[in-house]
């Protein structure tokens, strides 16, 4: 565009300059005419250049679009390569030319519009057999168990009604158990940790047991008035065997008049409390009462009369109470029957003959 307008300066300037007249040049009059012609070469040179310009305007504009096309199908092209269908044994596959190469025609000086259109052209896609295509994964179909596997599963819980049905433990097996823990407690010498279990028992219930299982070792270990703390009178009135535990505390602590007071509030048959019944015949002969404890002897060997120390028992129940011949009979018996200390066994014959030399 600055030629054409270069050349229409140079034709204006030309236009406007001062005609000199012939006579003054001294040319004819046919100069004249052919200075005429000279404008219009100027304009036919002008259109020339005109029409060239607009030739290269275009022949730039045709040569950039081809490029542009043929760069986009290329790379539109480029990632779609068919695959071969034997991975074991490749076929050759020529590699496509670079977007390099297919953008040549930019310095061709006239490119052809038919490879545009090649180029544009969308080349056919490989059909899927020739592709190899990936193994396509099927959506798995969602697994929902059957109704007879949630029953199974849900059987195989624990339901939590079972465990508030569960039978909660009695009073008695409470104390049972807490017993036989006292005992593995009180063995190995710790006191302190049975009674700690004692105390946290009894908060919610008497545990007979196992206060009768303390308070005896705490007798057997000297210690009376601990036994006490956990025999209480309004409890022992119950169970015979703490009542038997309280008197002979009692008794520990010089209390005999109480201890057998305590024995004769409620006196057990022999065949339940045989052990009771032998501590209330001694405890009564200690304290004067003959009669009595040769009563509560005489019950005890009606229930077992093999044994030796029951019948010498009776034997100084019935002399202390002044009865002669029944207690030789007694003494005798006493002294024949085996079991007796040697001791005991000493005393029976010395008192058997003592009574028949005063006879």
């Amino acid at each position: 565009m600055s030629l054409l307008n270069d050349a229409l300066r140079q034709a204006e300037q030309r236009q406007n300059k001062p005609q000199v007249s012939a006579a003054y040049t001294g040319q004819t009059a046919q100069a004249t005419g052919g200075s005429r012609a000279v404008p219009v070469l100027i304009v036919l040179l002008v259109l020339a250049l005109l029409a060239a310009g607009v030739a290269w305007w275009l022949l730039a504009k045709n040569s950039a679009e081809p490029t542009v096309e043929t760069t986009e199908t290329v790379a539109q092209i480029e990632p779609v390569q068919p695959q071969p269908i034997k991975p074991a044994e490749p076929e050759p596959v020529a590699a496509p030319e670079p977007a390099a190469t297919i953008a040549e025609p930019v310095t061709v000086e006239a490119p052809k519009p038919e490879p545009a259109v090649k180029v544009a052209e969308a080349p056919k896609q490989p059909e899927p057999v020739a592709a190899a295509p990936a193994p396509k994964t099927e959506p798995q179909p969602e697994v929902r168990p059957e109704p007879q596997q949630e029953v199974a599963v849900a059987a195989e819980q624990p339901a939590p009604v079972a465990q508030v049905k569960q039978s909660r433990e009695t009073p008695q097996a409470i104390d049972l158990r807490t017993s036989r823990e006292l005992q593995r407690l009180l063995a190995s010498g710790d006191n302190v940790a049975a009674e700690n279990l004692l105390t946290r028992v009894t908060e919610s219930q008497p545990a007979p047991n196992s206060r009768e299982i303390f308070a005896r070792e705490m007798l057997v270990q000297g210690m009376a008035g601990r036994a006490l703390e956990w025999l209480p009178q309004s409890l022992t009135n119950e169970h015979a065997g703490l009542r038997l535990l309280r008197a002979r505390a009692l008794l520990e602590q010089g209390n005999l008049d109480t201890a057998v007071a305590t024995l004769q509030s409620r006196v057990p048959p022999v065949a339940d409390g045989i052990e009771y019944r032998v501590t209330l015949a001694t405890l009564l002969q200690q304290a004067g009462e003959a009669e009595e404890s040769a009563g509560h002897w005489s019950e005890l060997i009606a229930y077992d009369d093999s044994r030796g120390a029951w019948w010498l028992g009776l034997a100084i129940a019935l002399e202390t109470g002044g009865r002669t011949r029944s207690a030789v009979q007694a003494y005798a018996q006493a002294a024949t029957l085996p079991g007796l200390s040697p001791s005991l066994a000493d005393y029976a014959r010395q008192r058997l003959n003592a009574l028949q030399a005063g006879s």
